[in-house]
């Protein structure tokens, strides 16, 4: 079968991209969800939409492929072209051309008058294979539900126009590029920003993430779910075993990281009985189910479990971890007050004396907090968690940052 850029499957390639391009971790050899033909084809159709980023390194087991971005150098996100090389038929590109042709004039066209358009143009190429009418009439139900094109009802028969556009893209360029870059479903910006002349962007980013581009398919699914409050099955495949598991659930928020950009759907799961995170790069699919009855109750669960939650975690049983946390403070260091104010979350900060500040927390999984309190070091005066194991994860750390930086005693700032 001949190599083409095109792709019917954006899940295939999604996956491809991931674990070779992203990840970059493993070799030809490696692989072996397809053929090595098929590892072949996916490489060069990957290669031709982001050739300018592929690197390559080579050790003893072999060659890995990845992609290497940096993205204080990049304007727009090279993972969108991904989703722009979706395959066609010849019918298709006929049908795009002859039927917005028709439309053009402003005026609404009933199905039969398109029909009978579509045939007379055809006409006058005698290469061309004319049209059957169910082929017509699936492409304009289709752009309809794409909001191509608009339709009423007149009489018996419906009939179709241009829907009125007045926006003037030039003006909302920069809006655009900067929703293209920074927010989740950025690749509807990409696409508008490819009728707009190229130049003049005024973006740069210093941390750009840039993975979350794979998993708008995904992500609107979820988001369908969650405005039409439906229940879900979505398909997980573990990323540690690799099998695909299906769960039943109702979404109710979509969470995603300041840090790495990494986005996470929460959901009510049905056999578990509580709430339960899912990575969105693991789910393969979402497929709508039947309408939530009572989707208020499933909001009050959501405002009494996010009181608790730090991260993405909320423990092996939703049990408590109470953490205690006091920094010393000089007379002229306002901004450490404030800034535990800023970014205690569900925290709570009170003034203990002079030059003592306190910060408490009663979390689900405290272990998540560890980057966050380390940023402490050197005004902590005072340190508790009543979970043995991230308090001892506290002081392994503390040891081998003393090991790794000199010797500095072995205080363990924590009580």
């Amino acid at each position: 079968m001949p190599y083409s850029e095109l792709i019917k499957s954006f899940d295939k390639i999604r996956g491809y991209m991931r674990q070779f391009y992203v990840f970059g971790f493993k070799r030809r050899e490696e692989y072996d969800a397809k053929s090595l033909r098929s590892y072949d084809n996916e490489r060069r159709r990957v290669e031709s939409w982001l050739g300018d980023y592929m690197s390559f390194r080579q050790n003893e087991t072999g060659k890995q492929v990845f992609l290497s971005v940096d993205s204080r150098t990049i304007r727009h996100n090279p993972l969108y072209k991904a989703f722009k090389a979706k395959s066609f038929t010849d019918n298709d590109l006929i049908l795009h051309c002859y039927l917005l042709d028709l439309l053009s004039d402003g005026t609404a066209h009933s199905a039969h008058q398109l029909i009978e358009g579509v045939a007379e143009l055809l006409g006058k190429f005698p290469k061309l294979k004319l049209l059957d009418d169910s082929t017509i009439r699936k492409k304009l139900r289709e752009y309809e539900s794409l909001g191509l094109i608009t339709s009423e009802k007149q009489g018996r028969e419906l009939f179709y126009r241009l829907p009125p556009c007045s926006a003037d893209l030039a003006s909302w360029k920069e809006a655009v590029e900067f929703f293209a870059e920074e927010d989740p479903l950025g690749v509807i910006g990409s696409y508008l920003l490819d009728r707009t002349e190229e130049g003049g962007e005024v973006f740069g980013f210093k941390h750009h993430y840039i993975l979350h581009a794979l998993d708008g398919e995904i992500l609107l699914s979820a988001l369908d779910a969650i405005g039409s409050h439906r229940r879900i099955c979505l398909t997980n495949v573990s990323l540690r075993s690799g099998n695909p598991k299906k769960h039943y659930a109702y979404p109710l928020k979509i969470y995603v990281s300041a840090q790495s950009g990494r986005q996470y759907l929460l959901c009510w799961h049905d056999g578990l009985r509580r709430m339960q995170f899912f990575r969105m790069d693991a789910i393969t699919k979402i497929e709508l189910a039947e309408p939530e009855p009572e989707p208020d109750r499933f909001a009050d669960s959501y405002a009494r479990f996010r009181k608790n939650l730090w991260g993405v975690s909320g423990g092996r049983y939703h049990t408590m971890d109470h953490v205690e946390m006091d920094v010393w403070v000089e007379d002229d260091e306002w901004y450490i007050p404030q800034r535990l104010e800023r970014e205690r979350r569900y925290g709570h900060v009170e003034q203990i004396d002079a030059h003592t500040w306190r910060f408490t927390a009663d979390v689900y999984d405290s272990s998540e907090m560890l980057p966050w309190l380390r940023t402490f070091i050197g005004r902590i005066v005072r340190l508790e968690f009543s979970n043995p194991m991230v308090r001892r994860r506290w002081r392994d750390d503390l040891r081998a940052l003393v090991r790794a930086y000199g010797e500095g005693g072995d205080n363990d700032a924590v009580q």
